[in-house]
C-alpha cells in the first residue's frame, strides 16, 4: 500500500517518544492498531479533542509491532495485551500477544513481554472479569491447524504467561471455502464475569465456557450446559457484546450480514430476534463486522464491510433488547473493520482499513443519528481503536 503523504512528519526515533503535556479534561488520547504488511509499523497514538471532533497533530508511532490489529486495556487502563495478527506467509509466520505497561502521566507504552498464542492469526482478545487471564482468539486462515481458543495467564504487573489452555470445536463446513475448519473469531465474558463465550465463524455457533479458576487455575474454562448455541447455517458468527446491565446480547454474522438478539441469564443465551441487514443484497456486500452500544444502552452500532461500506444505527428496546433501524451512513472508505464512538459520544470514529484512514463523523447523543463528517486522517490499514479514559 502506498503511504500518504503525512507520514514523513512522524518525528524520529518516535517509538514511545511522545512528549504529552498536560491536556484538558476534553482531550483524549486514541490508540491505534493496524497491519503491518505496508507502510504502517505498528501502534500508533493520536490526541483527539472531544470538543472539535478533529485530532491534534499526527499519529505518532507508540510501538514497533508486527500486526497488532487488536487491542485490549485493562480495566484501570494501566496495561495494554495486543493480539500480533501474524501467520504463514507473512513476516512474522508465529502468531504472538504482547503486554505492554501504560505510563499513567504521559501514556507511553514499554513492552513487558511478548508470548506465542500457540495458533495461527490472533484476531481477538479480551481480559477476564478479575484480570487474571486473557482469552485469545486464533482465527487461522488455513484449514490446518485450524482455529482455537488460548487462555494464558496475566500476572499483578501484566506479565503474561505461555498459553494453559486451548480449545477447538468442529467446522459446520456448511461454506467449503470459509467453513472447512473452525475459525475462532472473537472471546467475550458475561457482565457476571461466570461464563465466557466463544465466536465460532467456522462452526456458525457460539460456544459457552464456565469461569472458575478457583477449581483449577491450569484449565479455568469448562463447557457450560448448554455447550453451545446454534446459528443460522453459514452465516459465520464474529462479535458479541452485552448489554451493560447483563440482561441481552447482541451478537455480528460476517458471512450473512445479521445481527442476532439474545435474552441471557446464568449461562443460557436465547435468541428473540434475527435482524438481516442486508436483505436482498448480493454477497459482496455482506460482511458484518464491529458492534457497539452507546454509553446510556439506547443505541447499537454496527458496520458492514461489504461492498455497501456502511454503518448502521438501531435503537434499543430497553425491555427486550430488540433493534429497530434508524439510519445506515456510508462509511466514506472501504472496510470498516472496527470504529469506536469518542468518550464525549458526540463523535464516531471509522477505521477504514483498506482505504486507508480513520474518519470521523458527528453524532447526536440524543436521537443517536450520524451526521456529517468533520475530518479524515490518512493512516495505513488501522484496525482497532481505543480511548484511553482515566476513571
Amino acid at each position: 500500500m502506498m503511504m500518504r503523504k503525512f507520514w514523513p512528519l512522524l518525528m524520529a526515533g518516535s517509538v514511545g517518544a511522545m512528549s504529552v503535556q498536560a491536556a484538558p479534561a476534553e482531550t483524549y488520547e486514541l490508540l491505534v492498531g493496524s497491519y503491518t504488511a505496508g507502510s504502517s509499523e505498528g501502534i500508533y497514538r493520536l490526541q483527539f479533542d472531544s470538543r472539535t471532533g478533529r485530532f491534534q497533530g499526527q499519529p505518532v508511532l507508540a510501538a514497533k509491532a508486527d500486526n497488532p490489529s487488536w487491542l485490549t486495556l485493562s480495566k484501570d487502563q494501566t496495561h495494554l495485551f495486543v493480539v500480533n495478527e501474524n501467520g504463514p506467509g507473512q513476516k512474522d509466520p508465529v502468531g504472538r500477544v504482547s503486554s505492554y505497561r501504560i505510563d499513567p502521566k504521559n501514556q507511553q507504552l514499554t513492552l513487558i513481554n511478548q508470548v506465542q498464542s500457540l495458533g495461527n492469526e490472533p484476531t481477538h482478545s479480551s481480559i477476564a472479569a478479575d484480570g487474571r487471564y486473557l482469552f485469545v482468539a486464533n482465527y487461522s486462515v488455513k484449514e490446518d491447524p485450524g482455529g482455537s481458543l488460548a487462555v494464558l495467564p496475566v500476572d499483578a504487573e501484566g506479565k503474561l504467561s505461555a498459553p494453559v489452555q486451548l480449545s477447538g470445536h468442529p467446522a459446520s463446513r456448511v461454506n467449503p471455502e470459509r467453513q472447512a475448519s473452525n475459525h475462532v473469531h472473537s472471546v467475550v465474558s458475561a457482565p457476571d464475569g461466570k461464563y465466557v463465550f466463544v465466536q465460532d465463524l467456522g462452526a456458525d455457533k457460539v460456544f459457552a465456557y464456565r469461569y472458575d479458576p478457583k477449581a483449577n487455575h491450569e484449565q479455568p474454562l469448562t463447557p457450560a450446559s448448554p455447550a453451545s448455541v446454534q446459528l443460522p447455517p453459514g452465516s459465520g458468527p464474529r462479535h458479541l457484546l452485552f448489554s451493560a446491565d447483563g440482561k441481552h446480547a447482541w451478537l455480528t454474522t460476517e458471512m450473512s450480514a445479521q445481527v442476532a438478539v439474545f435474552d441471557y441469564h446464568d449461562g443460557t443465551l436465547t435468541q428473540t430476534q434475527l435482524v438481516d441487514f442486508a436483505a436482498g443484497q448480493p454477497v459482496s456486500d455482506k460482511a458484518g463486522a464491529a458492534l457497539h452500544a452507546s454509553s446510556d444502552g439506547k443505541f447499537l452500532y454496527l458496520s458492514n464491510r461489504g461492498t455497501a461500506n456502511q454503518l448502521l444505527v438501531f435503537s434499543i428496546d430497553p425491555a427486550t433488547g430488540h433493534l429497530k433501524e434508524l439510519q445506515r451512513r456510508s462509511v466514506e472508505g472501504d472496510h470498516p473493520r472496527e470504529f469506536s464512538l469518542d468518550p464525549s459520544g458526540r463523535f464516531l470514529l471509522f477505521a477504514n482499513q483498506k482505504s486507508n484512514e480513520i474518519v470521523v463523523v458527528e453524532r447526536d447523543p440524543k436521537t443517536g443519528l450520524l451526521g456529517k463528517t468533520v475530518q479524515k486522517l490518512p493512516i495505513d490499514a488501522p484496525s482497532d481503536l481505543k480511548f484511553l479514559v482515566r476513571q
